[in-house]
């Protein structure tokens, strides 16, 4: 499946999971029903992806842990926070970067409609 098809297919279940249970509770709610919402789809994903960091050559664990990946080509990471910072885009904008992926979604589901916290960031081209 194409990246961005990918991305399609992952917010179609987040519309879903938020159709369902709507905002207010935790993130790890939200992870669990996105996963579920996933696997009826027959999508692949991992969740807690772990994120070693590299730094002067050096792989060093900092204990960064991805939320999702999903199909190998898209992290997604999950908030419930009452607006989306720049530095939660920065974060996945860096997660990105660190571990060599092109394309990240930042969903928070702590909104009354869910496009308003859907936040897609590329880097680099996307085929």
């Amino acid at each position: 499946m194409h990246a961005n098809e990918v991305t399609h297919e992952i917010i179609g279940a987040a519309l879903e999971v938020h159709r369902a249970l709507g905002p207010g509770l935790l993130e790890s709610a939200y992870e669990e029903c996105l996963s579920y919402e996933l696997n009826l789809r027959k999508i692949p994903f991992v969740r807690q992806h772990p994120l070693p960091l590299a730094y002067k050559g050096k792989r060093l664990d900092c204990g960064y842990r991805l939320d999702m990946v999903v199909s190998d080509a898209v992290v997604v990471e999950i908030k419930a926070v009452e607006s989306i910072l720049p530095i939660h885009e920065t974060q996945l904008l860096s997660y990105l970067k660190i571990g060599g992926w092109k394309i990240g979604l930042l969903l928070n589901f702590n909104v009354s409609v869910l496009k308003d916290g859907i936040r897609r960031r590329v880097l680099g081209l996307v085929e």
